[in-house]
């Protein structure tokens, strides 16, 4: 090969041999099923394997799923879908070549074959040759090349354009440069002053709440806790949050209850207050509740403890009193000896690390969202905090209301108001499956008619920068809008998908939604 190019060097003057060698084109073969086809290298980014995959709802079949490449969002389409072939399972011959479009797409191929040199007088158009493919997705036929008397090359921009529109739109109008608008939910919650917001959690079969404006996020145990030298039994050590060290405290040894060791259920509650994190490891968190301020109490004052117990101030009683949850106040929490010790450890800890202090800065509150996650199957969702009036659980049987829209699971009486509950599953067409004690009602208030939606489990309330939230892809109108934007956590390799909640029910559903509602109501109050 150097011979080559050094005997090309030293003849400048065969023009004809340098133009022919400068028009050469370079493509990429592949094939789909039992077809072979070819893409100009060009537009081609990379060839890798098939990654792991995110499934996202109300799109296409062909979507496969969003993957995660070096910190980019990538669609993953199947060219056996698009193209109308049967359907196969990857396997160690599966590639996926990402094209760029004016964005990246990923497109599933069977196998790739290689990458060759084609001269112009070797592409001939389709005319009226006889393929399985649309021939307007095609831009030309290759013959005689890489042992194929035919190869058919594909133009992407013609198959987005005839197969994937809604891409094809989004590309047209320049979406990938433009800033998606955040719709401006209902605060409906905070204008309500007889209410109180809180979130639900236990210990050793207690069940504790603290206010939701304390509450900054929720997460799972992390993998390695820091220990403190010389700390208290309490203090169960540090942990990393987004590049900050956090003082995580056992609520459990607070109250003065027997150790046990955290596992998947355990949860730190993130605190906020004084402009300082704590983090308290709970056995786990149940649901978020609001509930009517009468039926709040203060502690009795012969239970009132001063010192370690002074955490919890007040009484819910829920239920006509069966149910009673003690309120613990966090300010008063922050004052208990082992946040105390908890904060001196960090500081000392953070002192010889030369990290920055526990002090929040003003900006970087302003630069997180701050959502709760939950799951749909293995898919990850979230919606704003302050979308959510509260997260219930599912009472053993729904009432039936007759001639609701099939959507409606049925309603429950939640604090004498009938909410109609609709599976979300259901709702975002995606297989149903059967019921289980970890689902949650999650109530939203849309257009004023208070909604609840079942998912699978809510796993967290998390805080996510700005700056990891970008547009997601558009592969259909309805997806568009409700699944308008994405959190890419590349750290975390984790894509979770945002829904826009006053996007679940719409138009004529939300009419027939809120019609079920009355009828069930009205049949209440006629019995």
């Amino acid at each position: 090969m150097a011979q080559e190019v050094a005997s090309q060097q030293a003849n400048p003057a065969d023009d004809t041999h340098d133009e022919t060698i400068s028009s050469t084109r370079q493509f990429v073969i592949f094939t789909v099923g039992n077809e072979v086809f070819a893409v100009d290298m060009a537009p081609v980014r990379e060839i890798i394997r098939m990654p792991e995959v995110v499934r996202v709802p109300l799109a296409p079949v062909s979507l496969e799923g969003l993957a995660n490449l070096r910190g980019q969002v990538l669609p993953i389409i199947s060219l056996r879908s698009l193209f109308d072939f049967p359907e196969r399972p990857a396997d160690d011959s599966t590639r996926v070549v990402v094209v760029d479009v004016g964005q990246s797409l990923g497109f599933v191929v069977d196998k790739v074959a290689s990458v060759v040199g084609v001269e112009p007088v070797q592409i001939e158009d389709t005319g009226a040759i006889s393929s399985a493919v649309d021939s307007k997705m095609l831009s030309g036929i290759i013959k005689n090349v890489s042992g194929q008397a035919m190869i058919m090359v594909l133009d992407f921009a013609s198959l987005i354009e005839r197969k994937l529109s809604h891409i094809s739109a989004a590309l047209k109008s320049n979406r990938a440069s433009a800033t998606a608008s955040v719709v401006a939910e209902s605060r409906e919650a905070e204008k309500v002053s007889d209410e109180l917001q809180l979130v639900s959690l236990h210990i050793e079969g207690q069940e504790y709440a603290v206010s939701i404006k304390d509450v900054q996020e929720i997460v799972q145990v992390p993998e390695e806790i820091i220990q403190v030298p010389g700390a208290e039994a309490h203090v169960l050590g540090l942990m990393t949050l987004r590049n900050r060290l956090l003082p995580i405290v056992s609520l459990r040894l607070v109250f003065g209850l027997a150790d046990r060791p955290l596992d998947e259920k355990s949860r730190i509650v993130v605190l906020a207050l004084d402009r300082a994190l704590v983090g308290l490891a709970v056995d786990g968190v149940s649901e978020v509740l609001r509930v009517a301020k009468s039926s709040v109490e203060a502690m009795p004052p012969l239970l009132v403890r001063e010192g370690e117990n002074a955490g919890i101030t007040e009484i819910c009683r829920l239920g006509d009193g069966s149910r009673l949850v003690s309120i613990i106040t966090a300010r008063k929490l922050f004052g208990d000896s082992a946040i105390k010790n908890a904060l001196n450890a960090l500081t000392d800890a953070q002192r010889e690390s030369g990290q920055e202090g526990v002090e929040l800065q003003e900006d970087t509150l302003d630069d997180d969202e701050q959502v709760v996650v939950f799951r749909l199957g293995s898919e990850e969702f979230g919606v704003p905090i302050e979308s959510v009036q509260e997260i219930v659980r599912i009472p053993e049987d729904l009432t039936r209301v007759p001639k609701a829209p099939a959507s409606v699971e049925g309603v429950i009486n939640l604090r004498g108001s009938v909410l109609p509950v609709i599976d979300l599953r259901r709702r975002l067409g995606l297989e149903q499956v059967a019921r289980s004690d970890r689902q949650r009602i999650m109530v939203f208030l849309l257009t004023g008619l208070r909604t609840g939606f079942i998912v699978d489990q809510v796993s967290e309330v998390l805080k996510i920068p700005k700056a990891a939230i970008e547009p997601a892809p558009q592969f259909s109108a309805e997806q568009g809008l409700l699944l308008s934007r994405m959190a890419n956590l590349e750290n975390q390799k984790r894509i979770v998908q945002l829904i826009d909640p006053s996007r679940l029910l719409e138009g004529r559903e939300l009419t027939e939604v809120a019609a079920a509602a009355k009828a069930a109501h009205d049949q209440t109050a006629g019995s």
